[in-house]
């Protein structure tokens, strides 16, 4: 008899995205995803010269939308 060993890979969401990595999660241009960050609707962190969207930015930023678009109707 011959056995398969499955080997199941975990896929682990990152907690910073790298601008270039935000704009791909997003779904928006780099230039609305800078004036995002400069009108402080999308938090940002930095790590030594490297600037870094945390994941619950993220979220909250999509949090936000839905709050506004619920207001809007």
């Amino acid at each position: 008899m011959v056995t398969v060993l499955e080997v199941r890979t975990t896929e682990v969401s990152p907690a910073l995205y790298r601008i270039p990595e935000a704009v791909r999660a997003l779904g928006l241009s780099r230039s609305v995803v800078y004036d995002l960050i400069r009108t402080g609707r999308l938090r940002t962190v930095k790590e030594g010269r490297t600037r870094l969207v945390p994941a619950a930015a993220i979220s909250e930023y999509v949090a936000l939308l839905e709050r506004e678009a619920g207001v809007a109707r």
